[in-house]
């Protein structure tokens, strides 16, 4: 397994250079965050993620988790290293003074949770899934369940989960079958199986708070029938509830994380919100989880490219074609070869590129749960709400392209256990998949962002890269990359327009060119944050350069304009040409031959 090392330059150079966090906690009024404190978190999160759970990733996967009638067994190792993350405060890390959190803004806790992720993304689930279920009490709960559940969960006491999908419904939770029928003492009893739910059972916290979908008596059909409960494994009399886990899925990857089939038998449960309103409620924990997923294709990459590239410097395999490279050796390293080199820079234009876009994002939620003007927080959230399925199913689908390509840089070996990197690529699968697959994604992204504003949350967006562009055209070292994202900005609004015309013709010409639309919007957007760090590394460039830090950030920023940005045409023209080639075929003509 690679031996992980925190990215702590890259992330400074993000929060300081390019996002000025300094302003951003001030104008927040997050006064706390100064950056003294912000480099003695970094400085200790990294700590602990290399030394106490990077350790644990191969081992955990190797040995997985193990279900019995009393519960599920993490592998050795997980248990201790989460006492420990609860021990010095790190769940609490950004969550509410009054609940027993430190209070810091959440862009905070998401450079942890990357590192933690990072280092072992199994591990990670654990604590992860606990922030969804605390934002979910802590907006829509009472004041008696937030002082019941809420403390514990910000301790890291108890852990959370959602449980949504059910065996015969994955993505359509209208058709949930789960039912809550009413008790006598104003609770509810809860029947109904779940599965996939991560993190359902474990030894690592004494309770777990379930938060589940399910539909009252006489409720309207579909989703506007479904209401949230919490559910936790241990009643606040003490008692155990009736909720087990009645088994644990034999998975492609993550193994060290418990994925579970949750069987709720008249399980006492307390409405959350609104009767027939809980998926409302529910996409509060759903948005969480959608930026969480994202930052698991940055860690993909980034674990990934860290051991590609020790690989390639160690390697020896040929000789360059332009003369010896090693000439005291049988070969050259392959890092020497131009198609390594693409492989890697690849990986590494997908690591800190996604990186940069979660920090965005991060302190977009930062705005939105802080106290500036309304105005503001409605800009913010309704920016976060378009970038939010194009970070979840591109930063995903990059990941794992990173991480199938850390399996190639070392070729044979990479295809074998010992060295980690296969496990890479099969825990990251999951992550286009779970949280909405990126075909789910794409649909809200086109159909419910783009099109059903029409086009407003689009404009929000390409004016910041018109804004951009049109202050740096000129700029020295990237007038290039400036000039080909403005060109790229305004075809966005010609493409969409186009789909919006074919889309009033026949609708399902957006089920036709929505995964496209996603992933050439995805292209483009991440062009913008690289052009970003360019200008700023440009500028540190003028400055000095002692270590070449910023030069490889530029030359990064290069590769992916010229070698990865050009994607984004071929998704235009296979958009473009429509639906007509997906639907000529009957659906008996689909046919083993």
């Amino acid at each position: 397994m690679p031996t992980y090392k925190a990215p702590v330059r890259d992330i400074e150079f993000l929060l300081y250079d390019v996002y000025d966090a300094e302003s951003h906690y001030q104008k927040i009024g997050a006064e706390d965050a100064s950056r003294d404190m912000l480099s003695a978190i970094i400085a200790e999160g990294a700590k602990f993620c290399e030394q106490v759970i990077a350790p644990l990733n191969q081992s955990g996967d190797q040995e997985g988790c193990t279900w019995s009638e009393d519960g599920v067994t993490t592998p050795t190792g997980f248990k201790e290293a989460y006492q420990q993350y609860v021990d010095n405060g790190w769940g609490a890390l950004a969550s509410p003074v009054e609940h027993g959190g430190q209070g810091l803004p959440e862009s905070v806790g998401h450079i942890i949770s990357e590192m933690a992720g990072t280092a072992n993304w199994s591990w990670s689930m654990y604590p992860g899934l606990s922030h969804g279920a605390r934002a979910t009490i802590d907006l829509h709960g009472t004041d008696e369940q937030k002082e019941v559940y809420l403390t514990k969960l910000v301790s890291g006491e108890w852990t959370g989960t959602m449980c949504l999908t059910e065996p015969h419904c994955g993505s359509d939770l209208g058709i949930l079958k789960t039912k809550a029928e009413e008790n006598a003492d104003g609770s509810y009893a809860i029947t109904g199986t779940k599965i996939f739910i991560s993190a359902g059972e474990h030894d690592m916290a004494d309770n777990i708070v379930h938060i589940v979908l399910a539909r009252l008596p006489g409720a309207p059909e579909g989703t506007k029938g479904i209401s949230l409960f919490i559910v936790p494994k241990v009643l606040p009399d003490g008692t155990r509830n009736d909720v087990k886990c009645g088994s644990i899925e034999h998975k492609m990857g993550i193994h060290g994380n418990a994925t579970c089939v949750m069987n709720f038998d008249g399980a006492k449960g307390f409405l959350i919100g609104p009767p027939n309103k809980g998926l409302n409620c529910m996409f509060t924990f759903m948005n969480f989880a959608r930026i969480g997923t994202a930052i698991q294709g940055v860690a993909s990459a980034e674990l990934s490219f860290q051991g590609a590239l020790t690989y390639a410097k160690d390697r020896l395999a040929m000789r360059s074609l332009s003369g010896v490279k090693n000439p005291d050796g049988p070969a050259d390293p392959i890092i020497v070869h131009p198609d390594v080199r693409r492989m890697l820079l690849t990986q590494k234009s997908f690591a800190e590129g996604g990186r940069a876009m979660i920090m965005h994002l991060s302190q977009l939620v930062d705005i939105v749960h802080s106290d500036v003007d309304a105005e503001e927080k409605k800009m913010a959230d309704d920016l976060l709400s378009f970038l939010t399925p194009i970070a979840k199913a591109f930063l995903t689908e990059a990941g794992l392209e990173a991480a199938n390509l850390g399996v190639q840089v070392y070729g044979g070996h990479g295809y074998i256990q010992e060295w980690g990197m296969e496990q890479i690529v099969r825990d990251a699968r999951i992550s286009t998949i779970y949280e909405g697959t990126t075909g789910i994604q794409s649909l809200d992204l086109l159909g419910r962002k783009v099109l059903m504003t029409q086009g407003g949350m689009l404009k929000n967006f390409t004016k910041i890269i018109h804004k951009f562009c049109k202050e740096h055209d000129g700029a020295k070292g990237i007038k290039p990359m400036v000039k080909t994202l403005a060109t790229l900005n305004k075809d966005w609004g010609d493409v969409t327009m186009k789909l919006g015309m074919k889309a009033m013709m026949n609708k399902e010409e957006v089920g036709g060119a929505a995964y496209d639309y996603l992933m050439y919007s995805g292209y483009i957007t991440l062009g913008y944050y690289w052009a970003r760090m360019a200008m700023e590394a440009q500028n540190k460039i003028a400055a000095g350069d002692k270590d070449g830090f910023y030069k490889a950030k530029l030359d990064t920023a290069r590769f992916y304009f010229d070698r990865i940005l050009p994607r984004a045409e071929g998704h235009k023209l296979a958009m473009l040409n429509g639906l007509d080639t997906l639907m000529a075929m009957s659906e008996e003509e689909f046919q083993y031959l």
